[in-house]
């Protein structure tokens, strides 16, 4: 049984000693124009942890946010965790820096917090001024567009980031959507081990034996899509009978805690230890989504909740990759 954890923190301990705040906004998909208020009104709500990727198109917009609720006083510098992610189209090394400085220039920050490698996946590099940022295919004007991957091990990548850290462009460095092997030859081999595994986790997706090496292993895990399908319906990537939001045993728990079925299992999540980055353009969810830490839920409905794992992943490049991209590119099996 998984025990329940009524004095939950709101912010995961580090071995560095950093505090990483256990719930941030995703900016992922987050619209160019709304941008800089949404994340100005989740600062005003208590967000102290902004989620975002050179490939998400909108860190200048998310920067100039995060600039004016500086300049406001609504918070403070040193309060905040800023992620960002190394895109694949910069995984030679010599391209690690100057993709993360830009990163850095359009967020308007002088350091990030943390820095991910977004997918163990290496593809042929596109100039800022072609494109930026370049997104999957490699030229997308091309009679049959497609990926264009090249031979870039992850370890001469990872070195990359470690100079970055080393520089002090970056507080801590990490991964995203690893499987395990990959990690464990990563640990094998590396000087600066990876913080923070980001990774998709939500109750159709609990992936125990990720979550429990991790813990193992000191790195603290942030899960995306921490509820499931509503952001891939608008991109066709799931189905709505695929929610996990009107599941049965889901809408009975959050009934009996008095909360909604989101809340519920964002709760589950942040209760298993994970950091979650829900994304929303509303400013009432936006502060529905803080309010987790005001109740726990049992063993028995932690358990009940990951008992509804059906080993559903969204974000699957092995699959989205052909459909949208005309490349086959799977990364896990």
């Amino acid at each position: 049984m998984s025990p329940a954890s009524p004095l939950l923190p709101s912010a995961i301990k580090l071995p560095d000693g950093g505090l990483f705040p256990a719930v941030g906004l995703g900016t992922w998909k987050l619209p160019k124009p709304e941008a800089p208020g949404l994340v100005q009104t989740a600062i005003r709500a208590g967000y102290r942890h902004l989620d975002c990727a050179c490939d998400y198109g909108n860190e200048p917009e998310v920067g100039a946010g995060l600039a004016a609720a500086l300049r406001d006083g609504r918070c403070r510098r040193e309060d905040m965790w800023v992620t960002s992610k190394l895109w694949n189209t910069y995984h030679e090394p010599k391209h690690v820096r100057a993709a993360c400085e830009r990163s850095l220039r359009d967020l308007r920050l002088d350091v990030l917090d943390l820095y991910l490698v977004h997918f163990p996946i290496a593809l042929a590099y596109v100039p800022f001024d072609v494109r930026y940022p370049p997104e999957w295919f490699h030229d997308p004007k091309a009679a049959q567009p497609a990926m264009k991957p090249i031979d870039v091990p992850y370890a001469d990548t990872w070195g990359a980031m470690e100079e970055l850290q080393r520089a002090g462009l970056v507080k801590r460095i990490g991964v995203c959507n690893l499987n395990i092997s990959m990690l464990r030859d990563l640990l094998a081999g590396c000087s600066i081990r990876p913080a923070v595994h980001q990774l998709e986790l939500h109750p159709y997706l609990v992936q125990p034996r990720q979550l429990r090496y991790c813990q193992q292993e000191k790195i603290a895990v942030t899960a995306f899509s921490p509820l499931g399908a509503p952001s891939y319906l608008p991109l066709g990537m799931a189905k709505t009978s695929e929610s996990v939001l009107t599941d049965p045993v889901v809408t009975a728990i959050a009934a009996a805690h008095g909360k909604t079925p989101a809340q519920t299992v964002l709760r589950w999540g942040v209760q298993r230890g994970c950091a979650i980055i829900p994304k929303t353009q509303s400013a009432a969810r936006l502060s529905e989504n803080l309010a987790i830490f005001d109740f726990a839920l049992s063993g028995a409905e932690m358990d009940a909740i990951s008992g509804l794992d059906r080993h559903r992943r969204f974000n699957d490049p092995g699959h989205f990759g052909e459909l949208a991209f005309n490349t086959f590119y799977p990364i896990f099996d």
